[in-house]
């Protein structure tokens, strides 16, 4: 629906368009027959601060088009007017794409404020936390890192890459802590997600050889 795209894309200029229109229908005629133009651009004006134009970004982020998928999020000048549930998507996406600039402080920022407003969807709420934990890993806070991970995986991670590695994560925390049997425990859980993800795969088999050496 390219035309639904692109009315929304223009819902903004439009409704200008439909109020200065109401406007000169109202001089020229009367309230009456400006009503319907009032009250079209109003919804419109409404809808555009309201729901945002966040529809459009479906389409850029499954052809990993991230730089268009950025230009939508920038499209939104006021996101304390969103709708609550959109909000919380808007800062997630937000968090995603900073993630991938590797700007960490922000992506932590987005995903707590997404965190925050309730997330909509409880696999992305699970997502949000074990990203929230990683970012956590690399600044060293492996308390916060485990609670979070842990989280992660109690709110449901969909994702059978992301899953792994979360219990791969948890592997490693739970060896550092000498708690060897724990960490033996998630490295079969992440070895029984079967991912695919060639990283992840990697990370496995060099986990393996010293997951058999543990002991416990």
């Amino acid at each position: 629906m390219k035309w639904f795209d692109l009315f929304i894309r223009y819902r903004f200029w439009i409704s200008i368009v439909v109020l200065v229109l109401a406007v000169t229908v109202n001089i020229t005629s009367g309230f009456w027959p400006s009503f319907i133009l009032y009250l079209a651009g109003v919804i419109m004006l409404f809808t555009h601060f309201f729901f945002g134009p966040l529809r459009l970004i479906q389409s850029h982020l499954e052809e990993g088009n991230m730089e268009e998928a950025e230009k939508v999020l920038n499209m939104v000048w006021f996101p304390g007017l969103l709708y609550k549930p959109v909000q919380s998507v808007f800062y997630t996406l937000k968090g995603n794409i900073a993630m991938m600039k590797q700007d960490f402080d922000s992506a932590e920022k987005h995903m707590k404020k997404s965190l925050d407003l309730g997330v909509p969807m409880k696999e992305a709420e699970g997502a949000n936390k074990l990203q929230l934990g990683m970012m956590a890993m690399q600044r060293g806070d492996m308390r916060q890192g485990e609670t979070l991970i842990r989280a992660a995986i109690k709110a449901g991670i969909p994702d059978k890459d992301s899953l792994a590695m979360a219990y791969l994560q948890m592997c490693q925390i739970m060896a550092q802590k000498r708690e060897f049997r724990s960490s033996k425990d998630f490295f079969k859980k992440a070895k029984a997600t079967k991912p695919t993800n060639p990283q992840v795969v990697e990370q496995l088999k060099n986990l393996e050889k010293y997951i058999s050496r543990m002991p416990g």
